[in-house]
Protein backbone atom coordinates (compact mmCIF):
# COMPACT_ATOMS: atom_id res chain seq x y z
CA UNK A 1 0.00 0.00 0.00
CA UNK A 2 2.84 2.41 0.79
CA UNK A 3 4.46 1.81 -2.62
CA UNK A 4 1.19 2.56 -4.38
CA UNK A 5 0.78 5.77 -2.41
CA UNK A 6 4.31 6.90 -3.24
CA UNK A 7 3.90 6.18 -6.96
CA UNK A 8 0.43 7.72 -7.00
CA UNK A 9 1.72 10.94 -5.46
CA UNK A 10 4.68 11.04 -7.82
CA UNK A 11 2.35 10.47 -10.77
CA UNK A 12 0.11 13.34 -9.72
CA UNK A 13 3.09 15.62 -9.22
CA UNK A 14 4.45 14.63 -12.63
CA UNK A 15 1.10 15.43 -14.27
CA UNK A 16 0.96 18.84 -12.58
CA UNK A 17 4.50 19.66 -13.72
CA UNK A 18 3.69 18.46 -17.26
CA UNK A 19 0.56 20.63 -17.29
CA UNK A 20 2.58 23.67 -16.23
CA UNK A 21 5.17 23.04 -18.94
CA UNK A 22 2.52 22.61 -21.64
CA UNK A 23 0.76 25.75 -20.47
CA UNK A 24 3.98 27.72 -20.56
CA UNK A 25 4.83 26.47 -24.04
CA UNK A 26 1.42 27.21 -25.49
CA UNK A 27 1.24 30.63 -23.81
CA UNK A 28 4.60 31.81 -25.14
CA UNK A 29 3.76 31.28 -28.80
CA UNK A 30 0.84 33.71 -28.90
CA UNK A 31 2.87 36.59 -27.46
CA UNK A 32 5.47 36.38 -30.21
CA UNK A 33 2.86 36.46 -32.96
CA UNK A 34 1.34 39.68 -31.63
CA UNK A 35 4.60 41.65 -31.72
CA UNK A 36 5.35 41.09 -35.42
CA UNK A 37 4.81 44.33 -37.38
CA UNK A 38 2.55 44.06 -40.44
CA UNK A 39 4.00 46.88 -42.55
CA UNK A 40 7.43 48.43 -42.92
CA UNK A 41 7.84 52.23 -42.72
CA UNK A 42 8.56 54.07 -45.98
CA UNK A 43 12.01 55.56 -46.39
CA UNK A 44 12.52 59.31 -46.76
CA UNK A 45 14.40 58.93 -50.05
CA UNK A 46 11.54 57.15 -51.84
CA UNK A 47 9.97 58.90 -54.79
CA UNK A 48 6.28 59.79 -54.95
CA UNK A 49 5.40 56.77 -57.12
CA UNK A 50 7.26 54.44 -54.80
CA UNK A 51 5.46 55.81 -51.75
CA UNK A 52 2.01 55.74 -53.38
CA UNK A 53 2.09 51.97 -53.89
CA UNK A 54 2.92 51.13 -50.25
CA UNK A 55 0.24 53.59 -49.10
CA UNK A 56 -2.35 51.82 -51.26
CA UNK A 57 -1.17 48.44 -50.00
CA UNK A 58 -1.32 49.68 -46.42
CA UNK A 59 -4.89 50.91 -46.99
CA UNK A 60 -5.85 47.51 -48.42
CA UNK A 61 -4.15 45.71 -45.51
CA UNK A 62 -5.92 48.02 -43.10
CA UNK A 63 -9.28 47.21 -44.71
CA UNK A 64 -8.51 43.49 -44.62
CA UNK A 65 -7.36 43.57 -41.01
CA UNK A 66 -10.49 45.40 -39.93
CA UNK A 67 -12.57 42.77 -41.65
CA UNK A 68 -10.62 39.96 -39.99
CA UNK A 69 -10.38 41.46 -36.49
CA UNK A 70 -14.10 41.48 -35.71
CA UNK A 71 -14.37 37.91 -36.98
CA UNK A 72 -11.46 36.85 -34.75
CA UNK A 73 -12.86 38.77 -31.80
CA UNK A 74 -16.20 37.03 -32.23
CA UNK A 75 -14.56 33.62 -31.77
CA UNK A 76 -15.21 32.47 -28.20
CA UNK A 77 -12.21 32.18 -25.89
CA UNK A 78 -12.82 28.47 -25.41
CA UNK A 79 -12.67 27.87 -29.18
CA UNK A 80 -9.32 29.68 -29.36
CA UNK A 81 -8.03 27.66 -26.41
CA UNK A 82 -9.08 24.42 -28.09
CA UNK A 83 -7.22 25.45 -31.26
CA UNK A 84 -4.03 26.20 -29.30
CA UNK A 85 -4.27 22.86 -27.50
CA UNK A 86 -4.87 21.08 -30.83
CA UNK A 87 -1.73 22.69 -32.27
CA UNK A 88 0.23 21.52 -29.25
CA UNK A 89 -0.98 17.92 -29.63
CA UNK A 90 -0.25 17.96 -33.37
CA UNK A 91 3.24 19.42 -33.03
CA UNK A 92 4.50 17.56 -29.97
CA UNK A 93 2.61 14.28 -29.83
CA UNK A 94 2.10 13.75 -33.59
CA UNK A 95 -1.59 12.97 -33.17
CA UNK A 96 -4.17 12.58 -35.95
CA UNK A 97 -7.11 14.93 -36.46
CA UNK A 98 -9.56 12.38 -35.07
CA UNK A 99 -7.25 11.60 -32.16
CA UNK A 100 -6.96 15.28 -31.30
CA UNK A 101 -10.72 15.78 -31.53
CA UNK A 102 -11.30 12.86 -29.14
CA UNK A 103 -8.65 14.17 -26.74
CA UNK A 104 -10.15 17.66 -26.78
CA UNK A 105 -13.69 16.43 -26.08
CA UNK A 106 -12.90 13.59 -23.68
CA UNK A 107 -13.97 14.01 -20.07
CA UNK A 108 -10.68 12.30 -19.20
CA UNK A 109 -8.80 14.60 -21.57
CA UNK A 110 -9.37 18.33 -22.07
CA UNK A 111 -13.16 18.40 -21.64
CA UNK A 112 -13.84 21.01 -24.34
CA UNK A 113 -17.36 21.22 -25.79
CA UNK A 114 -17.81 19.54 -29.18
CA UNK A 115 -18.23 22.93 -30.90
CA UNK A 116 -14.89 24.20 -29.60
CA UNK A 117 -13.12 20.99 -30.62
CA UNK A 118 -14.68 21.09 -34.08
CA UNK A 119 -13.58 24.72 -34.47
CA UNK A 120 -10.03 23.64 -33.60
CA UNK A 121 -10.07 20.77 -36.10
CA UNK A 122 -11.55 22.98 -38.83
CA UNK A 123 -8.93 25.70 -38.31
CA UNK A 124 -5.71 23.83 -37.60
CA UNK A 125 -3.19 23.69 -40.43
CA UNK A 126 -0.84 20.76 -40.14
CA UNK A 127 0.85 18.00 -42.16
CA UNK A 128 -1.09 14.92 -40.98
CA UNK A 129 0.94 12.56 -43.16
CA UNK A 130 4.10 13.71 -41.40
CA UNK A 131 2.44 12.99 -38.05
CA UNK A 132 1.48 9.49 -39.20
CA UNK A 133 5.07 8.91 -40.27
CA UNK A 134 6.42 10.06 -36.89
CA UNK A 135 4.01 7.72 -35.06
CA UNK A 136 5.00 4.88 -37.40
CA UNK A 137 8.69 5.49 -36.64
CA UNK A 138 7.94 5.33 -32.93
CA UNK A 139 6.12 2.00 -33.27
CA UNK A 140 8.86 0.58 -35.50
CA UNK A 141 11.75 1.68 -33.26
CA UNK A 142 10.35 1.17 -29.78
CA UNK A 143 8.09 -1.80 -30.31
CA UNK A 144 9.70 -3.51 -33.35
CA UNK A 145 6.29 -3.85 -35.03
CA UNK A 146 5.73 -5.12 -38.57
CA UNK A 147 4.49 -2.76 -41.28
CA UNK A 148 1.03 -4.34 -41.28
CA UNK A 149 0.76 -4.09 -37.48
CA UNK A 150 1.85 -0.43 -37.62
CA UNK A 151 -0.71 0.28 -40.36
CA UNK A 152 -3.44 -1.36 -38.29
CA UNK A 153 -2.44 0.66 -35.20
CA UNK A 154 -2.33 3.90 -37.16
CA UNK A 155 -5.81 3.41 -38.65
CA UNK A 156 -7.52 1.73 -35.69
CA UNK A 157 -10.44 3.53 -34.06
CA UNK A 158 -8.94 2.33 -30.77
CA UNK A 159 -5.45 3.40 -31.83
CA UNK A 160 -4.20 6.51 -33.58
CA UNK A 161 -7.20 7.13 -35.90
CA UNK A 162 -5.21 8.27 -38.94
CA UNK A 163 -6.88 8.00 -42.35
CA UNK A 164 -5.89 5.03 -44.53
CA UNK A 165 -4.13 7.45 -46.90
CA UNK A 166 -2.07 8.98 -44.08
CA UNK A 167 -1.19 5.56 -42.68
CA UNK A 168 -0.15 4.24 -46.09
CA UNK A 169 2.06 7.28 -46.59
CA UNK A 170 3.73 6.50 -43.27
CA UNK A 171 4.32 2.85 -44.18
CA UNK A 172 5.64 3.78 -47.62
CA UNK A 173 8.14 6.21 -46.09
CA UNK A 174 9.40 4.17 -43.15
CA UNK A 175 13.10 3.40 -43.36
Amino acid sequence: MKKFFKFGCLGIIALVVLGIIIGALSGGETEQEETVPTTAPATEQATETETEAPKEEAKEESKESTKEEPAEESVPREHKAALEKAKLYAETMYMSKAGIYNQLTSEHGEGFPAEAAQYAIDNIEHDWKANALEKAKTYAETMSMSDSAIYDQLTSEYGEKFTPEEAQYAIDNLQ
